[in-house]
């Protein structure tokens, strides 16, 4: 599979992308969406009013009026054009979104947990989807004054995190059918080529850029970890990195956006996310204290029907420690060269760490200090001491300073 890299999209929030030649873009969009929806029913369909909702410099997403339509098209339509880029990666990007609207597309519709697949076209690298309206977004809530609707929307997020998995557990023979119709002959979990890059490279980038050294013992503790990679007995559908800007907070519960990395997992690396400093396309924050434990347990109830041996708390404790300790070491390969001002050179590729920017250091350093924590918890020493060291090292490039809480719960 070609390497991939992060996309920053920012797919929901209506604003206008204002890129050069956006007008230009947005004409063509339309005109490729009106041919394939024409093509599609046998009959001519119009298309107007297009509003720019963001994208990325990697991909366009418009809303649409359905101006002339001679079947049951609904009144307004999503549509997002997956740009050229070097080395093709487009179209790979372009594969694993579709196969996962189309997997999700075919849920029932109490089930769904995303928008419904209208319409695809592989050439030229187009989707059509149902617009579920002008719903704000979980990230809008918690920019918001009003600590309960937040707390209910981090609930609800949760909740419909273990749902969609609950819901998808035993699919993945569907999913990676679907992948090879849009010509991926053998898939690979992108997330997964990552981590075991991060467990062979992390070490020594902490000796080279922090000058602390990872005992045998905690590297051990991490490799270990690797477990959750394979085909373990608990896996199922995973939009990769959650981000509150990625969910809609519609009237029927939360919906998730960009699927652009999403694949087959262990539900343990979602359960894990949930606990650490949730990424952001804008400035880092740190989660209200309990916050956390709260959405695991949310998510945790949504599965144990499909997978009752994750109501055990031991065994949930220690595959949740493992999972952030994938995660931490993630980030750690994907941030630390940029926070300590490493040349390019030693900046390594990395799929689904969004870059938190000049919030990157405070952001390493939490996630480390949550790791420190749990680990000390469970017993794990190697662990906790290289968190502690690590995050004393970070002190000296900016991550003594505290993540704020979100403007909701300030």
């Amino acid at each position: 599979m070609a390497s991939l890299t992060t996309d920053d999209a920012g797919t929901s929030d209506g604003r206008a992308g204002g890129a050069p030649g956006s007008a230009d873009r947005t004409a063509e969009l339309v005109a490729l969406a009106e041919e394939l929806l024409t093509r599609r029913h046998g009959a001519t369909v119009r298309l107007a009013d297009a509003v720019d909702l963001g994208g990325s410099e990697r991909s366009l997403v418009v809303r649409v009026r359905v101006a002339e339509n001679p079947f049951s098209l609904p009144h307004t339509l999503v549509v997002k054009h997956y740009l050229d880029e070097p080395g093709g990666h487009s179209a790979v990007r372009f594969s694993y979104e579709a196969a996962s609207c189309q997997l999700l597309t075919a849920m029932p519709s109490e089930e769904r947990a995303s928008p419904m697949l209208v319409a695809q076209d592989p050439t030229q690298r187009l989707l059509v989807l149902e617009d579920l309206g002008r719903c704000a977004t979980l990230a809008d809530r918690l920019d918001e004054r009003d600590p309960k609707a937040a707390e209910r929307a981090l609930l609800g997020w949760a909740r419909a995190l273990g749902r969609m998995q609950a819901s998808t557990a035993g699919r993945e023979d569907d999913f990676g059918a679907l992948l090879r119709r849009f010509g991926e002959r053998t898939w690979r979990d992108p997330l997964a080529d990552d981590a075991r890059a991060a467990l062979a490279e992390v070490p020594d980038q902490l000796a080279q850029l922090l000058r602390v050294e990872a005992a045998p013992a905690a590297v051990a503790e991490a490799r270990g970890a690797a477990r959750l990679l394979g085909g373990s007995g608990f896996r199922a559908f995973s939009p990769a990195e959650i981000r509150p800007d990625n969910c809609l907070v519609t009237g029927s519960g939360s919906r998730f956006l960009d699927f652009e990395w999403a694949c087959f997992r262990d539900v343990a690396l979602t359960g894990a996310s949930l606990r650490l400093p949730l990424p952001s396309g804008g400035p880092a924050h740190a989660q209200p204290p309990g916050m956390a434990e709260a959405m695991v347990a949310a998510w945790q109830a949504e599965l144990t029907p499909v997978w009752p041996d994750l109501a055990d708390p031991d065994l949930l404790r220690e595959r949740l420690l493992q999972a952030e300790v994938l995660w931490v070491w993630l980030a750690t390969r994907a941030l630390l060269p940029g926070v300590v001002g490493a040349e390019e050179s030693a900046r390594r590729p990395h799929v689904v760490v969004a870059d938190p920017g000049p919030d990157a250091p405070a952001v390493l350093s939490a996630l480390w200090r949550r790791l420190g924590v749990d680990a000390e918890r469970a017993g794990r020493v190697a662990t906790a001491e290289l968190a502690a060291a690590t995050v004393g090292a970070l002190g000296r490039h900016g991550g003594d300073v505290a993540l704020p809480p979100f403007p909701a719960f300030a």
